[in-house]
């Protein structure tokens, strides 16, 4: 049983951590559409490089924010699985 579980947590934080890197690489795509979408509308190289360096700067504190999720998901990830497939094992028996 506990390599049973130990193996549906690790499929579960794998599971997890592709989904947070997936919503990192849509977040970069958005980020990128946005503002070449809205590019032919600012009149002004400088706003163009003040929003361009917003852009880039929300990007990355966003994909360090899931980098340090995933981080303390991995180190706490035995706790944190094993109490929701626990909580989902009970729910699928009732």
């Amino acid at each position: 049983m506990a390599e049973s579980m130990q193996a549906r947590i690790d499929a579960m934080f794998r599971r997890d951590k592709l989904w947070a890197f997936g919503f990192v690489l849509v977040l970069w795509a958005v980020l990128a559409f946005v503002f070449f979408s809205v590019n032919p509308l600012i009149p002004d190289n400088t706003m163009r490089v003040v929003i361009a360096v917003a852009a880039v700067v929300l990007g990355l504190f966003n994909t360090a924010s899931i980098v340090a999720m995933i981080s303390h998901y991995s180190h706490d990830k035995n706790f944190i699985y094993e109490l929701d497939i626990r909580h989902l094992d009970e729910a699928r028996h009732h």
